[in-house]
């Protein structure tokens, strides 16, 4: 199963999605679906142990994999700064509160594993507060000066954003370091999948910066 397949509620296991849909895990949780040791099941299967419509968790899903699909970064300030918003500024709010408490969960549940993450949940934390108050930085300083014509004022906001972005990326170093460059052990389960997956996810979308 990718992204862009239609979801199946009788041939997807809750697993499998999870694994292979960043993101899906928020939604399996909200409807109390579990994805992990109960990830063999179909989809249809563990709706109806919640007594849950499957038809509504099918079309969160769906929407979320259509989400998902990168689209061109257009050319003109103010739709790029919109494009910014949704693509990466809306996604990073949504998948860091997740990525913690996946995280959370793997090194608990897999504490003697060689291959656990240790640290990773604290690591994600400190991203999360230093990448919330750089978006915040973006959204009411630097965006402002753009969209009303790109004043000679924004000059110094850019430069700080550069310097903020290389942090990112020694940030996403460490990152892959935790995670042994996001290396899955072969008994690692649905949610260690899953979290890795959203990892990867979040990794390419950090490489985007501002021109």
């Amino acid at each position: 199963m990718t992204t862009t397949m239609p979801l199946d509620l009788d041939h997807c296991t809750v697993g499998e999605i999870a694994a292979r849909l960043p993101g899906a895990t928020d939604i399996l949780r909200r409807y109390r679906i579990d994805f992990c040791c109960g990830g063999q099941r179909s989809l249809r299967e563990a709706c109806a142990q919640r007594d849950t419509d499957p038809a509504r968790v099918i079309e969160e899903l769906q929407r979320l994999a259509t989400g998902m699909h990168t689209a061109v970064a257009p050319a003109e300030p103010t739709d790029l700064i919109e494009h910014i918003l949704q693509r990466y500024h809306e996604v990073h709010r949504q998948q860091l509160p997740e990525l913690i408490r996946l995280a959370n969960k793997v090194e608990a549940v897999h504490a003697g594993h060689a291959l656990v993450p240790a640290g990773l949940a604290q690591h994600l934390q400190t991203m999360q507060a230093e990448l919330l108050a750089h978006m915040e930085k973006e959204e009411q300083v630097l965006f402002p000066l753009l969209a009303a014509g790109g004043s000679p004022m924004a000059r110094f906001p850019i430069g700080v954003m550069r310097q903020e972005h290389d942090m990112h990326a020694a940030q996403l170093r460490r990152l892959h370091e935790l995670t042994h460059d996001l290396t899955l052990p072969e008994d690692a389960c649905h949610t260690w999948r899953a979290l890795y997956r959203t990892l990867q996810q979040f990794d390419l979308a950090r490489e985007f910066r501002i021109p």
